[in-house]
């Protein structure tokens, strides 16, 4: 079994133990610690090093671009391999310019989990073909001329939710925020955006393609 120290931070039992038993199957990894907030995932870099570090991008504490960041900081040469629900669009290219070494999503096949991990753990990035076309086009057009690239990543985890029709209350209550806070992140991406109502939020949302 190769020596690779692995930690998993996901909220769901059977997404972690799916992913557990995929790597101890391949035998990419000696030793895997679960973690089911972003903190415990963040507490397990404070204590000691490990070789990769497969994130929710949902955590229930801390988005996981948050974690991301921060565990690039606790451990600069850490590969972080995104898993997420969320289609690549945009939270892809975020994850990637924030240190990410790859990003997929949770219907990918198990086949292509392990392509990724052992590309990352051999000091690779992992582009699938659909993240590889938006690097493309960025690279093409640049970000400036999308009006969305100058959210933060909150506010674009915020504007997805707004445009799947949820209200503030149940933003803040999903996000684990106050109401107050959920209402502020929704007056700056109103300004950002050169919106003036919800309904126009929602409407850029669906036209952008930045919800399922």
């Amino acid at each position: 079994m190769a020596k690779c120290r692995c930690l998993i931070a996901d909220d769901h039992p059977v997404v972690r133990r799916g992913v557990r038993d995929l790597l101890e199957d391949e035998q990419l990894c000696s030793e895997i610690l679960e973690a089911e907030t972003g903190e415990e995932a963040l507490e397990a870099l404070r204590r000691e090093p490990w070789d990769l570090l497969i994130l929710d991008i949902a955590l229930p504490d801390k988005h996981g671009l948050d974690v991301l960041k921060e565990a690039k900081l606790l451990q600069r040469r850490l590969p972080v391999l995104m898993l997420s629900l969320y289609p690549e669009k945009e939270f892809a290219m975020r994850a990637i310019r924030a240190g990410a070494s790859g990003y997929l999503t949770k219907q990918s096949a198990p086949s292509e989990l392990l392509a990724a991990v052992s590309r990352v753990l051999q000091g690779g990035r992992y582009i699938t073909a659909a993240l590889a076309e938006q690097l493309a086009q960025a690279f093409e057009t640049g970000t400036g001329e999308v009006l969305h690239a100058r959210l933060s990543d909150r506010e674009m985890q915020v504007l997805r939710l707004l445009g799947r029709g949820k209200s503030v209350s149940v933003i803040a209550e999903e996000l684990c925020l106050s109401v107050k806070t959920i209402s502020t992140y929704r007056a700056r991406i109103l300004e950002k955006l050169s919106c003036e109502s919800t309904g126009e939020l929602i409407r850029y949302a669906i036209e952008a393609r930045l919800i399922d």
